[in-house]
């Protein structure tokens, strides 16, 4: 095997909010249109910007980490597109250098050039301040920058004469008439908006309009091969809860499942859908909270899944799938409505954010995967209250005690959103009788 050669940017920024999404999916788009294969990929955990970012260029969109994906799974990752791919786009994480590792590292790790986003719309010097600093705060394959929101070429005049004369401008971006909306996890799911398509064409027309077309460099991607996933699921079947409510899937997860053998059937709880036949359960993390109502009044989903515990079969429920386990729901509105009633406690929905950050969990000797780590991450706003004890808790990846690993017959619960990838020998330990 030897290395390919791949044109490749990362678009980067000082901050969240600074426009990273758009302009990764306005480029992702915009190539797409001109008959390029383009794939995009993610740093960190994310399920949000993917979405956004796999309806601008028609490809399932990965996600990229030196310690939840791993380096040798991340450059597998990479070999791979670069080998199928015109053009590979990875959007950064928050700020360029905010976590650790942060999105300057893995730049760094991979030698893929940095372009930063800096929202100009408010501010005309001080835009070659903040380019200075990226640039000189470590070494990294720094690119240039890109302005996004800049009001009128006079205000374009003004950032680029800000800058010093060894950083590139790459390109002044034009405010967007339709931006991507957002809420309080982060961008409004891409199935929400009708209108998506449109939205993405006109960030393409607005990078046509700002010159940023020319195809980055190319990259040269070292080859790394992955071993072949353990066959511990073959013959089962793995029923997965998919709709507005239950949509925070990695595309790594689902292909960790039926890489071991599972076969996938899909069902959305919103349709009041039964769960199909299956051995085991997964409910991942979503928006229950903005859909409370209806999944309390969808009595025929529900019973099902009260079958399914009492036949004692797995269930894996994550974060908005435990929500949805609980007792009841209280929006942030103070209403509150029942829920499933499998995990004692009710969650409680709040405008301050809960937890973030990447952990991973070492489960005990019952569940089968004794003394092995599994890596993801938790993000919510909603604390839970109940009585159960925790028969296991998550450790952050920088030390200190994380989420609440719950244990309940068949059912295995947390706010703790796994990267299945990261372990696949312990995944299946949660899939299988226990």
């Amino acid at each position: 095997m030897h290395p390919v050669n791949c044109p490749a940017l990362l678009i980067a920024g000082i901050a969240s909010g600074q426009g990273k999404t758009t302009v990764t999916a306005a480029l992702a788009r915009y190539h797409t249109r001109l008959g390029r294969r383009v794939r995009v990929f993610k740093a960190g955990p994310d399920f949000l910007d993917p979405m956004i970012l796999a309806a601008a260029s028609g490809a399932p969109v990965e996600n990229l980490d030196l310690w939840m994906v791993g380096a040798a799974r991340s450059r597998a990752l990479l070999y791979r597109a670069a080998s199928e791919s015109d053009l590979i786009l990875i959007e950064g994480a928050m700020g360029l250098y905010d976590g650790d590792p942060s999105a300057a590292d893995l730049a760094r790790a991979f030698a893929v050039p940095i372009a930063a986003v800096i929202d100009a719309g408010a501010m005309a010097q001080t835009f070659g301040a903040l380019a200075l600093g990226l640039k000189q705060y470590q070494q990294i394959p720094f690119a240039g920058v890109i302005a996004n929101r800049v009001a009128s070429p006079g205000h374009a005049t003004m950032l680029k004469e800000s800058l010093h004369a060894d950083i590139p401008l790459l390109a002044c971006v034009g405010r967007a008439e339709t931006p991507l909306p957002e809420r309080h996890l982060g961008l409004v799911q891409a199935g929400e908006l009708k209108d998506l398509d449109a939205r993405l064409d006109a960030l393409a027309n607005l990078i046509e309009a700002s010159g940023l077309t020319a195809l980055p460099p190319a990259v040269s991607f070292a080859p790394q091969t992955e071993a072949a996933l353990p066959r511990l699921l073959a013959g089962r079947v793995i029923a997965v809860a998919r709709d507005d409510a239950f949509s925070f899937l990695y595309p790594a997860n689902l292909k960790t499942l039926e890489g071991m053998g599972a076969a996938l059937t899909f069902f959305s709880p919103l349709a009041d859908a039964e769960v199909p036949p299956a051995d085991a359960l997964w409910l991942p993390g979503g928006y229950p909270e903005l859909h409370a109502e209806r999944l309390a009044c969808n009595a025929q989903w529900q019973a099902s899944v009260r079958a399914f515990y009492s036949a004692g079969k797995p269930i894996l429920a994550e974060c908005g799938g435990m929500m949805a386990l609980t007792e009841s729901l209280k929006t942030v509105g103070g209403q509150s409505f029942p829920m499933i009633g499998l995990i004692p406690g009710k969650v409680i929905m709040q405008k301050r954010l809960a937890a973030i950050g990447m952990q991973e969990v070492t489960l005990p000797q019952e569940t089968g995967a004794a003394g092995s780590t599994l890596r993801g991450h938790t993000f919510h706003y909603s604390r839970f209250e109940t009585p159960l004890q925790p028969f296991a808790r998550t450790t952050r990846a920088k030390g200190g005690e994380g989420e609440a690993e719950y244990r309940r017959g068949s059912l295995t619960a947390s706010y703790f959103h796994a990267y299945f990838a990261s372990n696949p020998a312990m995944t299946a330990a949660l899939f299988l009788p226990h």
